[in-house]
């Protein structure tokens, strides 16, 4: 049976998010990022194509690296300015009934007990609806900005990332039981404290001791995203995700990265297949070949390539304007995203990248592949992509917002519909439904943060 197919919007709190330069075209109203109905309007379109949800990317830093200031980044509003993705989502929430949101918190500046209250939060007010994507940080200036002279070692962030995931885990699973909240009016009881526990942890990083604040949400623990993809970022993705997002050229390169994934999860007892996997990708679509084309190729004009390299700067951690353009990229260690440059150097791209390749790429879509096309040209080729690489689905980025979004709606989502490889309604009430299929809410019996919920607790060993 062919894998169905899952998309997910993605986007920031900021104007343009991956495409450098496209805030100036006349069509692009993700400038008006800090307008509600923004937000609202980009919610109600993406339900309206049964995308599992919006998937909101978030940093606390500056690209700074380029230039060794944070100019070009300013200068192209690469990134910046921002806000919280938290924001927005309750209000895109009440104007949906089924659009799930992933919003991105780096642990490495939270306290769980204050964070798994927030997540709680947004379960509750979304019935839910809600994702956390996990990262932990890989930005200098984001680490200068929140207390710390600099960014935690890349393999001691994931680390200090167990710990926290431990406590999260406790929080929500272990902390109230199902009917602790009894709303009995004659007694006068609204909880019952024999049902509700402290989380006492005294931990190497953190420390809790009383029992949660916050009463269990519809899905106890949100949907976990992770898009570690380095060895050390795969193994805490294998362990903890539900979903895991990943960026890769081609699905040869995809492949290497699902298999991998797979592979990890399987090593720490979980079902291979019960991972959803997410490959980044740019989709210009039209009603013609033809059309998709001319959409690309003005959409071009407005890419800007120093805006570009900006933003590889702060992904990688490495200054481009060090190198002479077109000079082939060659792999560094870094203290940064080192997936990213271990992609742009891999040998299934066929050939060596220089770096003006990286700023003409990165000037659409950032990260990802762009396809381009009609709506049956664009189906076909995520088709292939999941029959090939063995994803689940697509975080698809914009060239600009809505507009991208609704030629995906309008022209790519109803063939897939009637080839049988996308729903055409959705299961259940939940973003975890959504993604797993109907009645499945809560964490699946072999994930680690199950072993926290009181029906394990119960089970004999």
């Amino acid at each position: 049976m062919s894998r169905q197919i899952h998309l997910n919007g993605f986007a920031m709190g900021c104007s343009g998010h991956q495409s450098p330069g496209l805030w100036r075209h006349p069509e692009d109203r993700s400038r008006h990022y800090t307008d509600l109905a923004y937000w609202t309007d980009l919610a109600r379109t993406l339900e309206r194509g049964c995308f599992d949800s919006l998937f909101l990317a978030d940093v606390l830093g500056l690209y700074d690296v380029y230039g060794g200031s944070p100019d070009a980044a300013i200068r192209a509003g690469v990134q910046v300015p921002m806000i919280d993705p938290i924001t927005p989502v309750s209000a895109m929430a009440a104007v949906t009934e089924h659009l799930g949101f992933g919003v991105t918190v780096s642990l490495t500046y939270e306290q769980p007990y204050s964070f798994a209250r927030r997540m709680t939060s947004l379960d509750h007010l979304t019935k839910g609806r809600v994702s956390w994507n996990i990262v932990t940080g890989y930005l200098d200036s984001a680490a200068r900005n929140l207390g710390l002279p600099h960014n935690r070692e890349h393999d001691e962030r994931y680390e200090v990332g167990e710990e926290f995931m431990e406590v999260c885990y406790r929080l929500w699973e272990s902390s109230w039981e199902d009917d602790a909240v009894v709303l009995d009016a004659a007694a006068g009881i609204f909880a019952d404290p024999d049902r509700v526990h402290p989380v006492e942890h005294d931990g190497r990083h953190y420390r809790t001791r009383d029992a949660f604040l916050a009463e269990p949400s519809p899905q106890r623990t949100p949907v976990l995203f992770q898009a570690g993809a380095s060895s050390r970022g795969r193994r805490f993705a294998a362990t903890h995700a539900e979903a895991v997002f990943v960026n890769a050229d081609n699905p040869r390169q995809a492949r290497k990265l699902v298999d991998a994934i797979r592979a990890e999860a399987e090593a720490v007892g979980r079902d291979p297949e019960s991972v959803r996997i997410f490959a980044i990708m740019t989709a210009i679509a039209a009603a013609t070949d033809e059309e998709a084309a001319a959409k690309l190729a003005d959409y071009r004009r407005y890419a800007d390539p120093e805006g570009a390299l900006a933003l590889f700067g702060g992904w990688t951690g490495i200054d481009a304007s060090a190198y002479d353009r077109d000079e082939p990229v060659r792999y560094v260690e870094s203290n940064a995203q080192r997936s990213v440059l271990e992609l742009m150097t891999d040998d299934t791209r066929g050939r060596d990248w220089t770096w003006a390749d990286i700023a003409e790429q990165l000037g659409i879509g950032g990260r990802g592949p762009v396809i381009v096309g009609s709506g049956t040209t664009v189906a076909d080729e995520l088709e292939r992509w999941v029959d090939e690489s063995g994803i689940d689905g697509f975080n698809l980025a914009y060239a600009v917002s809505p507009g991208t979004f609704v030629d995906l709606v309008d022209h790519v989502v109803p063939v897939l519909q009637a080839r049988g490889r996308m729903r055409t309604s959705y299961p259940g009430t939940t973003l975890r439904e959504s993604l797993f299929g109907e009645g499945q809410r809560r964490l699946r019996a072999d994930h680690p943060g199950h072993r926290y919920t009181f029906a394990a607790q119960k089970t004999p060993a």
